[in-house]
């Protein structure tokens, strides 16, 4: 905090010569009374100037300082953490928590000015007649190694690597993080594939979030840039209704708005290009699934600009190719296999397994899945 200056005042009294005759002593005094009362008026009025003077320094010299502790705050709302870029060191030190229940009476934690913010569009939405609620909001790295432990227990590792953050590398780590669930008719819409459904509720919802600071963190065509799925459930608040604005009514990821990857060169343009064929294999569905993975691979692969995913035709589900999924990944039991090419740019400078700035084409990619599976990534290169 700085010092304020003030202004010190000495303030010498009158000195009354007592030592004169009668007469004259009292003609003096009543001077000095008058004097003294005129110059107690006058030490009021320029004591009550110097502290108007005082404290109108003081808002002054402490304007840039106030203005540098909100800029302080309002740069940590917009701290980036995902695949590639980890919480940084001391976080819980940098944000107050509080204590709360979500929606199915849990105990959770979130942000302050998160949630504060949360409350404020929760208000809103009400009005329209739309109730949200929290499900899920900070999560600890301790609480993350316990969740990765748990699902590679029961889905093994390759499952986590799909859908499960890395410790440390969890925006809920965060605490700016806030996952809705939805109340409608009075009943609890919570699961993934339920809440999916409710376009026209998510619609109001993402319509207003801006204006309360938050937002819609994963876009849905944008997961080779954040890695993960469309998720209209997952808030992200940013503190300015400003940028959140920006950032909203420009289409961008966080990454994007940051900084951390090329901002698209023309309004519309597309990010990749997909081109899902012709199978009879395989339904549209199946395919956006598998492109839905080798998307979010590649958003591992820092500095690397992806350009399009294509289709690579039913041939590949061959025996041969089958029986070679199984041996990368023995256990499975794979019944089914779909392959992808896709073109890319590499770093300019380089880094990992790529050439500097090179242009990568017919870079192949293999999935597979049991029956009634999931699609997995197995193998990926040349």
């Amino acid at each position: 905090m700085k010092r304020n200056d003030r202004l010190l005042l000495n303030v010498i009294p009158p000195v009354i010569n007592l030592n004169l005759g009668k007469e004259h002593r009292s003609i003096n005094m009543k001077s000095w009374m008058k004097r003294g009362m005129t110059l107690g008026i006058a030490l009021v009025l320029m004591l009550a100037l110097t502290a108007c003077g005082s404290a109108g320094t003081s808002k002054d010299e402490n304007e840039p300082e106030a203005q540098e502790t909100a800029e302080i705050e309002q740069d940590i709302y917009l701290t980036l953490v995902n695949k590639t870029h980890a919480l940084p060191d001391g976080w819980e030190d940098k944000i107050q928590l509080l204590d709360m229940k979500n929606a199915y009476d849990e105990d959770i934690q979130v942000e302050k000015g998160s949630y504060e913010a949360f409350l404020a569009l929760r208000d809103d939405l009400l009005k329209e007649g739309v109730d949200i609620e929290l499900d899920s909001c900070y999560r600890s790295v301790e609480r993350q190694k316990e969740l990765w432990a748990e699902f590679e227990a029961e889905y093994g590792l390759d499952y986590c690597k799909q859908y499960v953050a890395v410790p440390g590398y969890s925006e809920h780590h965060t605490g700016f993080a806030v996952d809705v669930c939805l109340i409608k008719d009075g009943e609890l819409i919570y699961e993934n594939d339920a809440m999916m459904k409710e376009t026209e509720i998510w619609k109001k919802v993402h319509e207003k979030m801006p204006e309360y600071g938050f937002i819609l963190r994963y876009l849905e065509g944008k997961e080779d840039i954040t890695g993960y799925s469309y998720e209209p459930w997952h808030m992200r608040y940013v503190g300015d209704p400003a940028i959140a604005k920006e950032i909203t009514e420009k289409g961008l990821t966080l990454e994007e708005y940051l900084g951390q990857v090329d901002p698209i060169p023309e309004e519309g343009a597309a990010d990749v290009t997909i081109d899902y064929g012709a199978s009879e294999l395989y339904s549209q569905e199946d395919m956006e699934k598998a492109v839905d993975l080798i998307k979010k691979e590649f958003s591992t692969w820092e500095g690397c600009e992806l350009h399009s995913i294509r289709f690579a035709g039913d041939d590949c589900n061959s025996a041969d190719n089958i029986r070679w999924m199984n041996e990368l990944k023995p256990g499975q039991n794979y019944t089914q296999c779909i392959e992808f090419l896709s073109d890319f740019h590499s770093p300019v400078e380089g880094g990992g397994a790529w050439e500097p700035d090179q242009e990568y084409k017919d870079y192949q990619w293999y999935l597979a899945r049991t029956d009634g599976g999931d699609w997995e990534l197995v193998s990926w290169g040349y």
